[in-house]
């Protein structure tokens, strides 16, 4: 008989033994997490498979596929790799449905199998933010809302300002129809400012389905505020004769659109409609004065000033603005930089400078000048050379004058002139010209031959 000692022995290594079989023999598989519409791989493996098949059931406990045989009419199921001791096959276009536990059984005696958790996540949407359809008024609590659905699990959202995260006021998880998504909602509140008007806001989803990409929505905010105007000159120093344009220039959201002109001391207003220029077509010394510019939004009014001195010499603008409350509501009064702010730009030569009109006639008087002059030229010329040159034309013993002289081949012409012969003693040219007809003979050496 044997030792009691023995036979604990003994019976321990043969638990071993059949525990080191019941290993070899169990199969393995992993847990799977996959976003739908992708692709999930089940692998099965099995150290030792006993001669025996590898299947793949789903949830439902539907068999996908006994070894490398087909057992679905599925053909989003395909088949991977099929030996004795793997079986791998793969689900694409994974939808919400497809979740849950998928078996690996190995038939064996008794039939070994093994679990595979699939968690299908579901994708949120593109966020969408309410709240900023309208106008807000400056001052004014912005109240908006960020809203993505369709997320598994439940997505997270956040804020943003610009460059500066904003906290939110609270979110909202709701389960969707199907029953396996949630809709996400979150609210965030501000006050708003002028210059918050086009700033932009941003509402980011954060899930684990988007693998660490940004899925965000970003929207303009819309801020009405008040009104601000100034008077600008056109040109910038207006003088006495000039033409002036005065631009009252209204900024604010929305634009004023009614711009009202008056003068100070004056009872009746100059101008009122939707243009905002005043035009002096010429400029004299009695439009001198205060011109005040009344700019009018639906958020209310603003008044803007400006002195204008007509004189010879540039002036120097001197605009004022100052808000005033309008018809709709108060507005808190600003100003512009007074008039000493403004600084003068040096003025090399104060004194007159002409107009382009008398810049014209100056030198159109100048060319009638010289033509004046050149006309009186040549006339004492035409004159002295008259004087100088009067004298008779001979032929065949005619007497022809040189204002009748023919066109024949030859003609001889006598010139009779102070220097001709006997005119030294004659009292005048008359005389010379009648003693020289005396003394034809004698004055050969005074003819000329016309050819």
């Amino acid at each position: 008989m044997l030792p009691l000692g023995l036979l604990l022995l003994l019976a321990c290594c043969g638990a071993a033994r059949g525990n080191l079989s019941r290993d070899e023999s169990q199969p393995t598989t992993s847990d799977e997490t996959v976003v739908t519409g992708g692709t999930v791989v089940l692998k099965c493996q099995v150290e030792d498979p006993d001669d025996s098949s590898l299947q793949w059931s789903n949830p439902a406990q539907q068999t996908l596929y006994f070894g490398e045989k087909r057992a679905l009419r599925d053909n989003r199921i395909q088949l991977e790799k099929s030996t004795p001791n793997e079986l791998t096959i793969s689900i694409s276009d994974v939808v919400l449905s497809d979740e849950g536990e998928y078996t690996c059984s190995l038939f064996t005696m008794p039939v070994r199998t093994a679990k595979a958790l699939v968690t299908v996540l579901g994708v949120p949407q593109k966020p969408q933010i309410f709240g900023h359809e309208q106008p807000i008024d400056e001052e004014k609590l912005a109240r908006l809302t960020c809203r993505s659905s369709g997320s598994k699990p439940a997505a997270q959202l956040r804020w943003r300002k610009g460059n500066k995260e904003l906290k939110d006021e609270g979110t909202e998880v709701v389960e969707d129809p199907n029953g396996k998504t949630f809709t996400v909602s979150s609210r965030v509140e501000f006050r708003v400012t002028k210059e918050d008007n086009e700033a932009e806001v941003t509402c980011t989803v954060d899930h684990e389905s988007l693998q660490n990409a940004e899925r965000s929505t970003t929207q303009k905010l819309q801020v009405h505020y008040k009104p601000t105007a100034k008077i600008e000159p056109h040109p910038q120093y207006p003088r006495e004769g000039e033409k002036l344009q005065l631009q009252c220039d209204g900024q604010g959201n929305p634009i004023p659109q009614e711009f009202l002109w008056e003068k100070e001391g004056s009872d009746a207003p100059l101008q009122l409609s939707s243009d905002s220029v005043l035009i002096f077509p010429f400029l004299n010394k009695s439009d001198s004065g205060t011109y005040v510019c009344t700019a009018t939004s639906s958020m209310g009014s603003v008044v803007a000033k400006y002195n204008l001195d007509v004189s010879d010499l540039p002036q120097l603008p001197t605009p004022h603005v100052h808000s005033t409350p309008g018809p709709s509501q108060p507005i808190s009064h600003a100003s512009m930089a007074p008039a000493s702010s403004f600084t003068p730009a040096p003025i090399q030569d104060a004194s007159p400078v002409p107009s382009t009109s008398s810049t014209y006639h100056a030198v159109i008087g100048g060319v009638v000048a010289v033509i004046v002059f050149l006309l009186l030229s040549l006339l004492i010329v035409l004159g002295h050379y008259l004087i100088r040159h009067k004298g008779m034309c001979i032929r065949h013993g005619e007497t022809v004058t040189s204002r009748h002289r023919p066109k024949p081949a030859e003609v001889m012409c006598t010139y009779l002139t102070h220097e001709a012969k006997g005119s030294d003693d004659a009292p005048d040219a008359d005389t010379a010209i009648i003693n020289a007809e005396g003394g034809q003979a004698g004055g050969d050496d005074k003819k000329e031959y016309f050819i």
